[in-house]
């Protein structure tokens, strides 16, 4: 199965022997740390700097998945950490297969999937480690995520999506009410919540035991990117263990800079929006992620109507480039809904 797995992406077979539940090497580690880069060298320098600066005391590995990234310049890293294991894939494998490679190629009994644009605040990691070694039931641990300028990134903790909490997905509500039941964000806005069980730890930063993410099958590799971090934790649900937000750790989270990098015609928007309806499909049926389509078509023709308004009153609030530039990501996505908006693969 595990040779299959990499035969599937188009590479050639590791160099250590196969062992049950996955690969060896020499000796075993207590961490693997995980990374998918495309186009994100810059970042990924910043956080191994502060991953090797700030995490004292443990054994860990680092394994870099390099998606094929047009700007290259991935195995410069070696030069500053030259214990660091580079894969390089031939092609883009998106998120989910390329976290999945980078697993096959690991050891450690805990694995934290981190995205190359963080950067630790002090002991992030030895924080986690600690709190999953105390939880037998700890599915994923998470910790708080911070914006570039320090903020609270409130997509730290999430609820399990509903047709409801998606149509109403808008940060200003979420921040002007933030334990609102339909996304319960107020935990990340108080110094006193240490650990909490939360449904939903976002990708960006994903501690587990190694057992755990073997036992649910990994990411699932139907999505290119986006909801795939969401379709991990619903298995880990389903599969009877539980996922913490650890509010002790903190790592700042510069967001989304990869998919921006290589968005055109807002593509990465329109990955969002399939990848939920797909997952929706899966975990709720086909008629709730039709449904799910034409809610979010309503919606955008919503927004559309209020920002011709807006558009209409001159710069009086706005910047008519601003209000230009949501029109176009507004009108993709109701053409998405009702199937006009292809993806480059052809697929709606």
């Amino acid at each position: 199965m595990v040779f299959a797995a990499w035969r599937r992406h188009g590479l050639s077979l590791p160099l250590h022997s196969p062992a049950v539940g996955g690969l060896v090497t020499e000796s075993p580690m207590e961490l693997s740390i995980l990374f998918v880069n495309w186009n994100s060298v810059n970042y990924l320098r910043q956080c191994l700097a502060s991953i090797y600066e700030s995490t004292q005391g443990v054994e860990f590995e680092i394994i870099i998945v390099d998606n094929a990234s047009p700007e290259g310049g991935v195995e410069t890293l070696k030069q500053l950490y030259p214990d660091i294991r580079i894969i390089q894939s031939a092609e883009n494998l998106g998120f989910a297969r390329a976290n999945n490679l980078g697993f096959l190629n690991s050891t450690g009994s805990y694995v934290l999937l981190l995205n190359p644009d963080t950067q630790l605040i002090g002991p992030a990691i030895n924080i986690m480690l600690e709190t999953i070694k105390t939880l037998p039931d700890a599915g994923i641990v998470g910790c708080k995520l911070l914006n570039t300028d320090l903020s609270v990134q409130i997509t730290s903790i999430q609820k399990f999506p509903t047709i409801l909490n998606q149509a109403l997905d808008i940060e200003y509500f979420q921040l002007r009410w933030p334990h609102c039941p339909l996304w319960d964000i107020g935990p990340l806005f108080s110094n006193d919540v240490k650990l909490l069980k939360v449904e939903v730890i976002t990708g960006a930063c994903m501690l587990l035991r190694r057992e755990v993410f073997q036992q649910v099958g990994m990411f699932c590799e139907d999505y290119f990117m986006y909801a795939e971090d969401i379709d991990l934790n619903y298995k880990i649900k389903q599969a009877g263990f539980t996922n913490y937000y650890d509010g002790e750790a903190t790592i700042i989270h510069h967001g989304g800079k990869s998919s921006s990098r290589q968005q055109v015609g807002h593509w990465s928007t329109i990955m969002k929006y399939r990848a939920m309806g797909r997952m929706f499909q899966k975990t709720r049926g086909r008629l709730y992620s039709a449904l799910y389509r034409t809610v979010i078509g309503c919606v955008a023709v919503g927004r559309l109507a209020l920002l011709v308004l807006a558009y209409a009153l001159g710069n009086v609030f706005w910047e008519k480039r601003t209000l230009l530039f949501a029109m176009e990501k507004w009108g993709i996505i109701f053409r998405w809904a009702i199937g006009w908006q292809k993806l480059a693969n052809g697929e709606r």
